[in-house]
């Protein structure tokens, strides 16, 4: 599902979003029908745009996860600078992307959503990690860099995975365990790091291991995680 006010930008994405066999968008719409959109056609994943005109993209975002049946919600937002990414991340957000993302970008991460993983448009990353940062009181618990509570090496491993945008069985097949495990070290990552879900724990890695590559010398750009079958 596309929630935008711009109807020519609905129709843009739906078009993107339907070359490929895999993904249906079952509704289009403004934000004053998400909801009522979302109950009828009840996609997997929602992509909704931060700033309408008629209604807030976050409402909106707060309004659909509320449903018996949530989507998983995506933000669209036109700017990679955006301040209100932090607030959308804390009401649940599943990942960003901007308005004139790519196919290759866009694609990609609508399947990954769909699969439970979370999806970061590669320029949006560094600006959500500061934005994250931002958001964090003076004084809080909440960490803005890897907290002293000591992370296992497995945890470590998966921490690293987590900005990728894999899912839980991606990371199992990649490091070799099985989902459960890889499922049981993403919740205790996420107690550790204090963070509220998967994706402010992959933003907080991101801006940790960007710190490295900066101290390092290397200029590596971690693949941006970014699927429904319907959406």
């Amino acid at each position: 599902m596309v929630v935008d006010d711009d109807k020519l930008l609905r129709y843009g994405l739906q078009r993107i979003l339907e070359s490929t066999d895999d993904i249906r968008v079952s509704a289009t719409c403004d934000g004053l029908e998400a909801v009522d959109q979302a109950v009828r056609h009840r996609p997997q994943v929602a992509l909704v745009d931060i700033y309408m005109p008629d209604v807030c993209g976050l409402k909106v975002l707060t309004a659909l996860r509320e449903l018996d049946d949530p989507p998983v919600v995506a933000m669209l937002t036109g700017f990679a600078t955006d301040e209100n990414v932090a607030r959308a991340l804390a009401a649940g957000a599943a990942g960003f992307f901007l308005k004139d993302t790519a196919a290759q970008e866009l694609i990609p991460g609508v399947r990954l959503l769909a699969a439970g993983g979370s999806a970061l448009s590669s320029r949006v990353t560094h600006a959500v990690a500061h934005s994250f940062a931002r958001s964090v009181p003076h004084g809080s618990d909440s960490p803005r860099k890897l907290p002293g509570t000591p992370l296992t090496e497995r945890e470590r491993d998966v921490l690293e995975l987590l900005p990728t945008g894999m899912t839980n069985g991606e990371i199992a097949e990649r490091l070799f365990l099985s989902r459960c495990t890889v499922k049981d070290h993403v919740s205790a990552l996420l107690a550790k790091l204090g963070a509220d879900n998967r994706i402010q724990a992959a933003v907080l890695a991101a801006t940790v291991l960007a710190g490295r590559s900066a101290t390092n010398g290397t200029g590596r750009v971690s693949r941006a995680g970014t699927s429904s079958e319907q959406s």
